[in-house]
């Protein structure tokens, strides 16, 4: 099994980079949790590479019509293409979205348990196409 470059921060792949690439995995990793697929895909390693150093983020696909937008704010937060103004760890875990979802009977059911499917649809797709 091989794995894609999915996560890799722009500046990892400039060989100039800090604690701020992990802050870019962390937010696509939460975008695949909202959606289903990552932000910066392709048909091979290649082309991932290449959208990844582009750092286009979108989040008008239909998927996202029902994640809030503070969750989307923070998904744009953790994926600024600049390190330096990209959001820390400690901020992101200060951001509104976090505040409420850590809160007491603040998870939305329905999300949760279509965010789970889109997981487990990722992963199956992963396989599927033998990445």
């Amino acid at each position: 099994m091989t794995f894609k470059p999915y996560y890799i921060a722009p500046e990892v792949l400039k060989r100039k980079y800090d604690e701020k690439c992990d802050i870019w995995s962390c937010g696509v990793i939460l975008y695949i949790l909202l959606c289903g697929f990552p932000p910066f895909n392709g048909a091979d390693d290649n082309e991932i590479l290449e959208n990844v150093l582009r750092g286009h983020v979108k989040l008008d696909h239909r998927e996202f019509k029902e994640v809030s937008d503070d969750a989307k704010k923070l998904i744009y937060k953790m994926l600024e293409y600049d390190p330096a103004k990209r959001i820390s760890a400690e901020a992101a875990l200060n951001d509104p979205w976090f505040q409420k979802t850590l809160g007491p009977n603040s998870v939305d059911k329905p999300l949760a348990v279509q965010a789970l499917k889109n997981l487990r649809n990722f992963r199956v797709r992963r396989n599927d196409n033998g990445i």
